[in-house]
């Protein structure tokens, strides 16, 4: 039954931004292993990566592309179908990392991979409603598919970002969405269940859920107003689980499909999978479609830009840039599917405890106190009520830079479980003046020097007692996982939301490590490479 369109408020897009996983694999490798066949690639995070820590890039870039600080911000949107917590604070630990303000609004919406359309509509109906004049909608997902399902080669994972406000003047535009549902069973994961389980009949999901429903609201979409005289678009990005789902609905009502390309290089990415497909259209003026789907429900949103967008270009190069190879013991290890007889190494305290209560806001900020005499900036603020340079006691709490130099450095080559080897530690010059010895991603290790410039990366550095552990990690430029300089930064220039940290010309011995939560691997527990100046 037709039915007539409905109204939608525009809101205006002001800038995007994307995140991808440091690893690819190929989905033949994984079909190999199950004796079967698979065409494509897959992008796979790595251990220290998950939903959180890829939302976490793609919002950064989104804003700096928007020009828009996170303080500025009134709400963040967060959708990703399994976030880190089941039940916890997995939406204020991002806001925080982020630096928003601990009064802005917004939500967390999950449960299926049709939570990121959630959480944009979401925030373009509080927009609407005049309840936010500036929100971030973000994205992401990293989903877990059970070893040897037909789901595992083509599940990827990654990032896609908005930053919403008023239309008057916006770059871009959302301008009309529809919605249409179907109570079925198609992939899910029960209480429980560790991984997510693929449709019991592909067939019988592809004739009579996806195709009917993503059709129905394509064709509301062609009737809308604007819609191109009720053609519609040409352009669509459409979600596709399978990677065949999305070429044959396009072929049925003749569109061009702008997603092919992003799904065939990085899987079905889940939550932002239409978002992350888009990004080609908002390099030009143009209407263009987005259409996500999951747990029987889809939506089809239509959108614009009169101009280019700010940080479309520069997500479609992360897109399409290289990255490291993964093999499938490796993507099993990651996904914590593959896991070693040996006995874990806990933490000296529990994520619920004193200390945390304490540092975790420290932490996922990336905080030190300067010192208001000699200029010193000691780190971590909660354990250094004095100054570590001159023993003052006027101290000034200040978001540390964000980029920095390799001073000195080791690589642990063998590390007990559950940490993973290579594992670098390096004590890092920031450009602030500050000091601070973090872990580096492990893609770093091999070539890894003295004097390399480095940025800070919010990574998750173990998961204890069933609680993520998130702290800043030093990663070379090239090996950032989506966090992209604007154009208006070098390799090692700071964040926008990070301006105002002036250099401290004292800083000269190191301090202690700011994000060491009992997660520093003794020196003596490894064999080990460094070097020093």
């Amino acid at each position: 039954m037709e039915t007539e369109p409905r109204v939608t408020l525009p809101v205006g897009i002001l800038g995007v931004g994307v995140a991808v996983p440091s690893l690819r694999i190929d989905a033949a490798e994984i079909a190999r292993a199950w004796s079967a066949s698979a065409r494509g690639s897959l992008a796979v995070p790595d251990a220290d990566e998950d939903t959180l820590t890829l939302a976490w890039a793609a919002s950064l870039m989104a804003l700096d592309a928007a020009g828009v600080r996170p303080d500025q911000l009134d709400g963040l949107f967060w959708g990703t179908t399994r976030p880190p917590l089941a039940e916890g604070p997995s939406h204020v630990f991002l806001a925080t990392a982020l630096g928003i303000d601990r009064r802005a609004g917004g939500h967390l919406s999950s449960g299926s991979t049709h939570s990121g359309m959630d959480a944009l509509v979401s925030a373009w109906d509080a927009l609407g409603a005049g309840h936010v004049r500036t929100a971030l909608v973000v994205a992401s997902d990293a989903l877990v598919p059970g070893p040897g399902s037909a789901v595992e080669t083509t599940t990827g994972a990654g990032a896609a970002a908005y930053v919403l406000g008023p239309v008057a003047g916006a770059p871009g535009m959302l301008a009309y969405r529809t919605t249409d549902s179907l109570p079925v069973v198609d992939r899910y994961r029960g209480d429980g269940a560790f991984a997510t389980s693929d449709t019991y009949d592909g067939r019988l999901f592809r004739d009579k859920v996806f195709m009917p429903l993503v059709s129905r609201v394509a064709a509301e979409l062609c009737r809308a107003p604007g819609a191109d005289g009720g053609t519609g678009p040409h352009d669509w990005s459409i979600a596709d689980p399978d990677g065949r789902l999305a070429p044959a609905l396009a072929r049925s009502i003749g569109a061009n499909l702008i997603s092919a390309e992003v799904t065939g290089s990085l899987g079905d990415t889940g939550a932002p999978a239409a978002f992350l497909g888009a990004m080609t259209a908002m390099t030009a003026p143009g209407s263009f479609a987005m259409v996500a789907y999951g747990g029987g429900r889809a939506t089809a949103v239509l959108a614009g830009s009169t101009r280019e967008v700010p940080g479309a270009r520069g997500a479609l190069a992360l897109l399409g840039a290289p990255a490291h190879t993964a093999s499938y013991p490796q993507l099993l290890r990651s996904r914590a599917q593959l896991v070693s007889s040996g006995d874990p190494v806990p933490m000296g305290v529990p994520p619920g405890s004193a200390a945390f209560v304490r540092g975790n806001l420290e932490m996922l900020c990336l905080r030190g106190a300067r010192c208001e005499d000699c200029g010193y900036i000691s780190t971590p603020p909660s354990i250094h009520p004095s100054c570590a340079g001159c023993g003052g006691d006027r101290m000034t709490i200040v978001d540390l830079a964000r980029a920095g130099t390799v001073e000195t450095f080791v690589v642990n080559e063998t590390m007990p479980p559950p940490f993973t080897a290579p594992l670098p530690l390096a004590v890092i010059d920031l450009d602030d003046g500050a000091r601070v010895m973090l872990q580096g991603v492990s893609e770093d290790a091999p070539d890894l020097a003295i004097g390399d410039r480095v940025q800070l990366v919010l990574r998750r550095y173990g998961v204890e007692r069933g609680i993520p552990v998130y702290g800043y990690k030093a990663a070379r430029p090239p090996h950032q996982a989506g966090v992209a300089p604007s154009p208006h930064q070098t390799d090692a220039a700071r964040p926008p939301h990070q301006a105002g940290v002036a250099p401290s010309p004292h800083q000269t011995d190191a301090a202690r490590p700011p994000h060491q939560a009992g997660v520093a691997p003794s020196l003596r527990q490894a064999r080990n490479r460094g070097g020093s100046r």
